[in-house]
C-alpha cells in the first residue's frame, strides 16, 4: 500500500513538473508549442482577415461573405453606389446605401475598412 502511495505521489510530482516546465517554455514539448501558439498567433492573424473586408475595394461577393446580413443585392447595393458616388469615408456612409441601415452597421462595425 505504501508503495502504490509513493508511486501515485511521484507521477503527480512528475506529471506537475512536466505541465509547468512546458507552461514555462521548457522541457521537450516547448518547441513544438511554441511553434502551435506562433500558428495560432499567424491563424487568428488570418481569421481577422478574413472578417473584414475594405468596402471601398472589395467586389460584392466579397463583401456579402464578409459581412453579416448582406447579401449580393445589397452588396451589388454597395458597390453601385461607391461607383456613382465615390468612396466610403467612414462605416457610417453605408446608411446612404438602400437596404442598408444602422443596425447592420453597428453589427459589422469592427468588419467594415474604408481604408
Amino acid at each position: 500500500m505504501k508503495h502504490h502511495i509513493t508511486a501515485i505521489f511521484t507521477s503527480l510530482l512528475l506529471f506537475g513538473s512536466v505541465a509547468f516546465a512546458q507552461e514555462m517554455g521548457e522541457g521537450p514539448h516547448a518547441k513544438g508549442m511554441a511553434a502551435e501558439e506562433g500558428m495560432s498567433a499567424a491563424q487568428s492573424m488570418s481569421d481577422e482577415a478574413a472578417l473584414t473586408v475594405n468596402v471601398n475595394e472589395a467586389d460584392a461577393k466579397t463583401i456579402a461573405e464578409r459581412l453579416l446580413g448582406i447579401g449580393m443585392t445589397k452588396a451589388e447595393a454597395i458597390v453601385e453606389y461607391r461607383n456613382e458616388y465615390g468612396s466610403f469615408y467612414s462605416p457610417e456612409e453605408l446608411i446612404a446605401v438602400k437596404g442598408i441601415g444602422p443596425t447592420t452597421v453597428k453589427r459589422n462595425k469592427g468588419r467594415i475598412l474604408v481604408e
